[in-house]
Parts: structure tokens; C-alpha cells; sequence
């Protein structure tokens, strides 16, 4: 027994209310988006894969990265687009707990990466006499193991919580199922639900002021030396971008989740919720296949053969 509350199989998404009139150009557009999404970032992982000049650590992170947006969308876009040819927009409670756990560990698992790549630029442009001892295949290989391992584990032993709490309601006002969320239906709040959020939120905070410090000491070096400087154009602004505009979406994306108003119209929440989603996985490959002149010289010709034939 539950003291009469009952038990909640399925969870009811009411991000998609209001759609039915441009459901089918929404699900063609989402379906577009998907597609290139899983283009660009499957070109960049198997360019890095094949070309064995590219199996350095600032390109096999970079791989790294492409596979984790692969992962992240994966948990969003092939649900969202069968609720936009479906009237009912439902998702079961085990569905919504691993679709909550995808997304959370893909988000933390974009920081790890990028604070590998930033570190890694540390040491190549800071440290340029000892990058080769120090990032060494082993090390490279135990920087990725952790990068995907703690996220995983963390958002993971968040999600075991979750799936401990005595729910009194399943309605989630989005578009898709959060931790966070699946929590305030909880009747009661536990020790556990609020201690392992604050000590993620601690930790990844910590991520975000060590690249803040990697940066500055980058920015430092490279004001001495034009070469440094260009290596740091080439190389930096690329990591930069991409670690900006996933900060800015996860930022937008939190502050919405936190102190969102109901006031605001349902498609501007809506893009608000799926922002890290959408232009983190689209053009982080993007930028840096252009940026990356060892990339882009191994795809472009490819593309080139293209379209001639």
C-alpha cells in the first residue's frame, strides 16, 4: 500500500498542446533537423576514424564529442517524432526515467569533453615541450573512459533516487521527461534528492571554472607570440564557440526549467526546452569541420569527388 496514492505508470507530455495545425511541417522540419544532425556528426566521426593522421587527442576527443550528440539527440528526436503523428502525447515511467537519464548524462558528458579539449590546448600551446608526455595514448585513453563513466554514473545515481520517490501526479509540462521535473511530482522531498543535484551542479560548476582558468593562461601565452596566437584561431575559437553556445542553451534551458513563466507562448518554451538539442549537435561538427584545416582538407575533397560524379 501507498497510503491511497496510486501508482504512476505513464507520465502525460503537454509541451506539444496547440500543434495539431502544423504538426506535419513541424515533424518535417524535426525530421530535417535530425538528419543533418546525424549527417555532420557521422562525417566527422568517421573522418576521424579512418584517417589515421587524425588519431591525435584533440581529434579523438573531438569524436568523442560527435558521438555523445549522436547519443544525446537519440533520447529526444525519435520520441518526439512519433508524438507528432500520435493525438496522445503519454510516455511510460520506465521511458521517462531513461529519457531523463539520456539527456541529463549527455549534457554532463559535453562538459567532461570539453574540458578534456580545453585542457588539451592547455598543454599544446602553455606546455608545448611536454604535450606528447603528457598526453599520451594511455592517458588519452583514461581522460575518454572518464569523461563518458562519471557523467553516466552521477546522472545515474540520480535517476536511482528519482525512481525511489511516491509520485502524486503525471503531468509534465514539456516536452520531454527531466529529472528535475519527475521530481517536483513527488509528495514528499528525500535527503537524497536534493543532496545529489546540489553535488552535480557542484561539480560541473567546477568544470566550467577550470576552463574558465585554462583559457585565461591560454589567453595569456598567446599574447606573447604571433604563432601561439594563430594556433590559438585555429585551434581555441572552435572549442570556444561550441563551449559557449552549449552553455548559453543549458543556461536558457535551466533558468526556463527554474523560474519559467506560464505566460510565455508554448512554442517560445518549446524551443527554449530543446535548444541544447537542436544547435549543439548541429553545429559543433559544422564549425569544426571548417575551423580544422586537417579536417576539412580530408572531407572536402571527398565532397568534391561528389559532385563531379
Amino acid at each position: 500500500m501507498m497510503d491511497n496514492i496510486s501508482v504512476i505508470t505513464m507520465f502525460t507530455l503537454s509541451g506539444l498542446s496547440g500543434t495539431n495545425n502544423y504538426r506535419v511541417t513541424l515533424f518535417a522540419l524535426t525530421l530535417l533537423c535530425y538528419c543533418v544532425i546525424w549527417l555532420v556528426n557521422l562525417t566527422i566521426i568517421v573522418t576521424i576514424i579512418v584517417d589515421k593522421m587524425l588519431h591525435e587527442p584533440m581529434y579523438i576527443f573531438l569524436c568523442n564529442l560527435c558521438i555523445n550528440g549522436l547519443y544525446g539527440t537519440s533520447g529526444f528526436y525519435p520520441k518526439f517524432l512519433m508524438d507528432l503523428l500520435s493525438t496522445t502525447h503519454v510516455i511510460s515511467y520506465a521511458g521517462c526515467l531513461l529519457q531523463g537519464f539520456v539527456l541529463h548524462s549527455s549534457a554532463c558528458a559535453d562538459f567532461s569533453l570539453l574540458v578534456l579539449m580545453a585542457y588539451d590546448r592547455y598543454v599544446a600551446i602553455c606546455r608545448p615541450l611536454v604535450y606528447h608526455s603528457v598526453m599520451t595514448k594511455h592517458r588519452v585513453c583514461v581522460f575518454v573512459f572518464f569523461a563518458w563513466f562519471i557523467p553516466i554514473y552521477l546522472v545515474f545515481m540520480g535517476t536511482v533516487t528519482t525512481s525511489r520517490l511516491r509520485l502524486c501526479g503525471s503531468h509534465i509540462p514539456k516536452i520531454y521527461c527531466v529529472n528535475w521535473l519527475i521530481g517536483k511530482l513527488a509528495c514528499s522531498v528525500s535527503i537524497a534528492n536534493i543532496a545529489i543535484p546540489a553535488f552535480n551542479y557542484t561539480f560541473y560548476s567546477g568544470h566550467f571554472l577550470f576552463i574558465i582558468w585554462s583559457y585565461v593562461n591560454l589567453i595569456r601565452t598567446c599574447l606573447k607570440s604571433k604563432e601561439k596566437r594563430a594556433k590559438f584561431m585555429q585551434t581555441c575559437v572552435p572549442h570556444l564557440f561550441c563551449l559557449l553556445t552549449l552553455f548559453v542553451c543549458l543556461f536558457f534551458d535551466l533558468l526556463y526549467m527554474r523560474f519559467g513563466s506560464k505566460h510565455l507562448e508554448q512554442s517560445t518554451r518549446n524551443f527554449m526546452a530543446i535548444e541544447f538539442l537542436l544547435i549543439p549537435p548541429m553545429i559543433n561538427p559544422v564549425i569544426y569541420g571548417l575551423k580544422l584545416t586537417q579536417i576539412r582538407n580530408r572531407i572536402l575533397p571527398f565532397l568534391t569527388l561528389k559532385s563531379l560524379d
